[in-house]
């Protein structure tokens, strides 16, 4: 993805969202573009007009932190988007470079080292996953392979649930607020772009996304960065009906670039109670399932 068009933008887009009264400016009566003026954010970051254009053409290879903060106070972006401009001015200088995890595996090239799936494992009250910025799921306990059934059982998705989310019809009945997630899904890819624009994989994702899905396409263009770290989500799972989850995601260390996620229902709710009966459901496919005895 080209550095310089996806600053221009983000940054046009972000411009677009502040209105004049929301950054404490008077109106006017002819306005005629959406949000502030150049000369506006030049005049809230105390800079001059033609060096904010600079920034806006994309250019931030070299500014300095004071001048990004500017910025960012003068665009009111939230912890997100600021983090979000940060890795875009790393990549237009290259200072990313050594911090940049390795390229980020995908299902079919990285297998978890033994003692993350014993992790994974061992957490048998909820679904958990690990996954990349990509949204891959790369590995899962038993109760998340049995949670994410109709994900896994379309090959077309590739295990990846921003697929899932645009090209699998079924997400549209295990996401009850499917604008909500459609919306999340984005924010994540567009900041993984910011974070790793030489990412090829990513790349192929997003175009395939785009030729295939309006709705993603739609999506894309707004520029939304979003932090997948906490929250709770609803989901209706075809075997065991609605579950209210809450969420929370833990970077691996020793794994940069990825993540688990961990779901967990309130005790003593419907849900929990639905989170038993998807495990004692999967544990009796598993029991039933025929085993598969190497080849003599």
């Amino acid at each position: 993805m080209d550095n310089r068009a996806e600053v221009r933008e983000f940054l046009t887009s972000r411009r677009a969202k502040i209105t004049p009264e929301r950054a404490g400016l008077p109106a006017g009566s002819r306005r005629r573009v959406p949000g502030l003026r150049r000369s506006e954010v030049a005049a809230l970051a105390d800079m001059s007009v033609e060096y904010y254009a600079k920034l806006e053409r994309g250019v931030l290879a070299g500014v300095s932190p004071a001048v990004l903060e500017a910025v960012a106070r003068a665009l009111q972006l939230d912890d997100a988007e600021r983090a979000h401009l940060l890795s875009l001015a790393q990549a237009a200088d290259g200072s990313d470079a050594l911090a940049r995890p390795r390229r980020r595996p995908t299902a079919r090239q990285w297998t978890p080292h033994r003692g993350l799936q014993w992790t994974l494992d061992a957490i048998t009250a909820g679904p958990a996953v690990v996954s990349n910025g990509r949204t891959d799921v790369l590995a899962a306990n038993r109760l998340a392979r049995a949670f994410y059934a109709d994900l896994f059982a379309n090959p077309d998705n590739q295990g990846n649930l921003a697929r899932f989310n645009f090209l699998d019809p079924a997400s549209r009945r295990f996401y009850p607020d499917w604008e909500l997630f459609a919306g999340m899904a984005v924010a994540i890819l567009r900041r993984e772009a910011g974070r790793d624009p030489r990412d090829k994989d990513l790349h192929d994702l997003v175009g395939e996304l785009s030729t295939r899905s309006e709705e993603f396409r739609t999506r894309w263009g707004a520029h939304d960065v979003r932090r997948h770290g906490t929250g709770t989500k609803r989901f209706r799972h075809p075997a065991v009906g609605d579950l209210t989850l809450a969420y929370e995601v833990l970077d691996l260390a020793a794994e940069p670039g990825l993540g688990m996620t961990v779901y967990t229902a309130e005790p003593g709710s419907p849900s929990e109670e639905g989170l038993r009966l998807l495990a004692s459901l999967a544990a009796t496919e598993e029991a039933a399932a025929p085993v598969r005895r190497p080849i003599a």
